[in-house]
């Protein structure tokens, strides 16, 4: 799915790890404004977003995408559905680590 980017955004991928977790903790839930008992949370982005750091940051950690499967699976039983919905929680989370924001990602429709 990420050799699919194009490749000025491939090349500035540095130092994030996507991962795949079944399920967010409540403490992510929460730190987000969620309610982990009614709201739904496919995919999540940890780190510094690039916009916000500057030639003097040096990052120690791998920023981190998680993927939700749990979640995603139960909402998208369809496989051909799932696999949209992945990529376009993917694009979402990659789009967070650019530094674009809930508004920007939306109107991009990720």
């Amino acid at each position: 799915m990420l050799e699919r980017l194009p490749k000025e955004f491939r090349s500035r991928l540095h130092n994030v790890e996507i991962v795949i977790e079944k399920r967010p903790k409540k403490s992510q839930l929460k730190a987000m404004g969620l309610d982990p008992e009614r709201d739904v949370l496919y995919g999540l982005y940890e780190g510094t977003p690039l916009s916000e750091r500057s030639a003097l940051y040096p990052p120690l950690l791998p920023d981190k995408i998680t993927i939700f499967s749990e979640s995603l699976t139960r909402d998208f039983p369809d496989p051909a559905k799932l696999r949209d919905q992945i990529r376009l929680t993917l694009l979402h989370e990659i789009a967070h680590f650019f530094g674009m924001d809930e508004k920007k990602i939306n109107k991009l429709g990720y």
